[in-house]
């Protein structure tokens, strides 16, 4: 878990991606699927995460919902593996990008990837809030637990070889300068 973690939070700067690790997987069966589920997990999840930090729980956004799937989508029609090419101020969304082998992954261990960097976040002034002196190594984190953020949509895509989930958030966190919480 450790190695698939690493690889995703490279990935978010790497230009080409990160290199393709297939782990073994305890059963054949794919995991489950269906966007009432994929609202249910990812909204409990963030909201466990954010009251376990002292922070008010999200809203679920159909709106971002429907930006993270367009973005998914295209996530898995070209193979890539990188943030959205959003506009400064006003209308930008926060955004975390997850990606692993199609259908071996459940929701909760997707999230889980995200809300597990919570080990190396520390509440400093953003991008200074790792235990590791990288950012990247808490980024999902601190996105996910950002005080200000009061909304979430999530939607997951797949091509044949992998699966991609793409939450977005409103107000965005991760602001230069400021403090998740």
């Amino acid at each position: 878990m450790k190695a698939m973690l690493a690889l995703l939070l490279m990935a978010a700067c790497a230009p080409d991606g990160p290199k393709r690790v297939v782990e073994p997987r305890p059963s054949t069966a794919p995991a489950p699927r269906g966007d009432a589920l994929l609202r249910t997990v990812m909204l409990n999840e963030h909201n466990a995460a954010r009251t376990r930090a002292g922070v008010p729980p999200l809203v679920w956004s159909a709106t971002l919902a429907d930006h993270a799937r367009a973005y998914a989508r295209e996530l898995a029609r070209t193979g890539r593996f990188e943030h959205a090419d959003q506009p400064q101020g006003p209308g930008r969304e926060g955004e975390t990008l997850w990606t692993g082998t199609r259908d071996a992954y459940g929701y909760d261990e997707m999230i889980g990837h995200w809300v597990a960097e919570k080990r190396f976040f520390t509440n400093g002034i953003t991008p200074d809030y790792s235990t590791t002196g990288d950012y990247r190594d808490a980024v999902h984190y601190a996105e996910i637990v950002w005080r200000g953020t009061r909304a979430v949509g999530c939607a997951f895509a797949s091509n044949a070889r992998d699966d991609y989930l793409v939450c977005r958030y409103d107000p965005p966190g991760n602001v230069v300068g400021e403090r998740a919480y």
